[in-house]
């Protein structure tokens, strides 16, 4: 079966996917393993049943997709933030099929979104029981959060240099105006439009 590459933007760059399947089919979201990308289901996939929206992300740093920037970790949470994104720009409720526990992680934190998954080869859920609430809550905000402030992201506004003092002032009520004006020096940076 041929399938069609897919670009999901990110802040870092993008995401890369491949999909099978018509736009409209039952949606399958595959994520691969470690150190693996998401020509592991080339030979898969022709198996599956027809009909279905097969969609196998690249993780960052792996296959086509853009590498997170240089000093970053590439932590499992991360990960499963950016199966969310792909999963949204999908309009995705589907069976995530994967190998490692990524899948297991965005299965707890978004039940919602999650008909199915089907596990090949998995180490499983690494967390006690006892746990499992608290760590769910957090991370879920944590990554609920990041996504919408991208969302809201504005472009930086431009403000006079009396203005920009006077707002790093209002927000920092323990400076003073000289050290204010000592932090803009470096902290501050000239526009274009001066």
């Amino acid at each position: 079966d041929m399938s069609s590459e897919v670009k999901f933007p990110v802040p870092w760059g993008h995401v890369a996917a491949k999909a099978w399947g018509p736009a409209q089919g039952h949606p399958v979201l595959c994520l691969h393993g470690w150190l693996d990308n998401a020509n592991t289901f080339d030979r898969l996939i022709p198996l599956l049943p027809a009909g279905h929206r097969y969609v196998a992300m690249d993780f960052s740093g792996h296959g086509l997709s853009s590498h997170r920037p240089a000093g970053s970790l590439y932590h499992f949470l991360d990960y499963v933030s950016e199966v969310r994104r792909v999963a949204a720009g999908e309009q995705l409720k589907g069976a995530p099929r994967g190998r490692l526990h990524k899948s297991c992680h965005f299965c707890l934190l978004y039940p919602e979104m999650v008909d199915k998954l089907i596990l090949l080869e998995s180490i499983g859920f690494l967390l006690a029981p006892e746990d499992i609430e608290e760590w769910l809550n957090s991370k879920r905000m944590m990554i609920d959060n990041l996504l919408s402030l991208e969302v809201k992201q504005q472009p930086p506004k431009a403000r006079s240099p009396e203005a920009a003092l006077q707002r790093l002032l209002e927000a920092n009520t323990h400076l003073t105006a000289r050290g204010g004006e000592v932090l803009l020096q470096r902290g501050a940076t000239v526009t274009p439009a001066g």
